[in-house]
């Protein structure tokens, strides 16, 4: 699996693990792997345009998306506190 299918595979993975665990604190730890996942992605996205692999039109609807998941990950941390 290449760098940008596991990162964004981990993304859902990562958040889907840290539900099934007992304490809120363990389940914002793995929000912020999953975070870090939507890093990971975004900046193999913008490599891959960088490169030539990709158009940046290819990649704008993505990186929108991903922006939406940070922002509901954010607002889940918060309500977790």
């Amino acid at each position: 699996m290449k760098g940008r299918e596991r990162s964004a595979s981990s993304i859902p993975a990562n958040i889907a693990e840290g539900y099934g665990r007992i304490s809120s604190g363990e389940y914002k730890g793995f929000l912020s792997i999953a975070q870090g996942s939507i890093n990971e992605l975004e900046t193999h996205l913008f490599l891959a345009e960088a490169v030539g692999l990709c158009e940046k039109s290819d990649i704008v609807y993505l990186i929108q998306e991903l922006q939406s998941e940070t922002r509901m990950i954010i607002t889940l941390m918060k309500k977790l506190n």
